[in-house]
This record gives C-alpha cells, sequence and structure tokens, in this order.
C-alpha cells in the first residue's frame, strides 16, 4: 500500500516534542524519519537499518561512532563520536544510513531501543512491517 506512516511515526518518535504537530511544523532542525518508505507501484518497501551480523559500516567507521552490541545485536550510532566523513553511508549495502538534520553527523534506525516495539512497527495499519528476533 505504501501509506508512508513508518515515516511519520518514525519521526515523531525520535522528535524532542513527541507530537506530530510540533515535530513537523515547530522544531528545527526538524528531525528526520529513520526508516525510508520506497514505492515502486504496485510494490512498497521499507529501507532502514538491517543491524547487519557483520556490518560493514562497523568495520568502516573511522572514529568509533558505530558500534555493534554483541549483546542485543543492535547497531548504534554515537554523534557525539562521529567526524561526519559518511564513509558508513557509501559502505551501507542497504542505504539506510543517512545525513542527520544537522549535516555533520549521520542517523539510522535503533529500532526504537527505548520501546518494546519500533514505532513504525507498533504503527502500521496494514501489518507490513514485522519485527521479531532471527537467528543467523
Amino acid at each position: 500500500m505504501g501509506c508512508g506512516l513508518c515515516e511519520v511515526y518514525c519521526t515523531v518518535q525520535h522528535s524532542k516534542s513527541k507530537d506530530i504537530i510540533k515535530a513537523y511544523n515547530k522544531e528545527n532542525p526538524r528531525p528526520i524519519s529513520r526508516v525510508k518508505l520506497e514505492v515502486h507501484k504496485p510494490v512498497s518497501f521499507a529501507i532502514q537499518c538491517r543491524h547487519c551480523e557483520d556490518a560493514l559500516c562497523v568495520t568502516a567507521c573511522l572514529s568509533g561512532a558505530m558500534q555493534k552490541d554483541e549483546e542485543t545485536g543492535l547497531v548504534t550510532h554515537d554523534t557525539e563520536k562521529c567526524i561526519g566523513c559518511w564513509t558508513c553511508i557509501m559502505v551501507c549495502p542497504y542505504g539506510a544510513i543517512k545525513m542527520d538534520a544537522s549535516g555533520k553527523a549521520v542517523s539510522k534506525c535503533d529500532l526504537c531501543a527505548e520501546l518494546e516495539v519500533p514505532a513504525c512497527v507498533a504503527n502500521c495499519p496494514n501489518g507490513a512491517l514485522v519485527y521479531k528476533e532471527v537467528k543467523p
């Protein structure tokens, strides 16, 4: 269907206000979605970090800003350490890492670590997004 609500809920979840109106109209810089919906009728799909087992972005990161949490499997990004070299963007095979709103660091899916289920999945009206652990 490609309704785009995954992008909306992701943006709101990563906003300072957690309010849809404020996130889109009042926050500066405006928060950005960490999921990108690609629509190629009749197919649509979400592009977001896959938290790869052997994450190329972690290996390529010059500053150590990209880290793999061995316990949770999450690939995380530390904005304070990021030097804005964009190497992670170039090596990501999914195109899931992008420049953040400041233009000085990157942004990627964090699986809404503070939530039990990522906002995009929890709010998908079609059940098109699924969050489950996959054993390698």
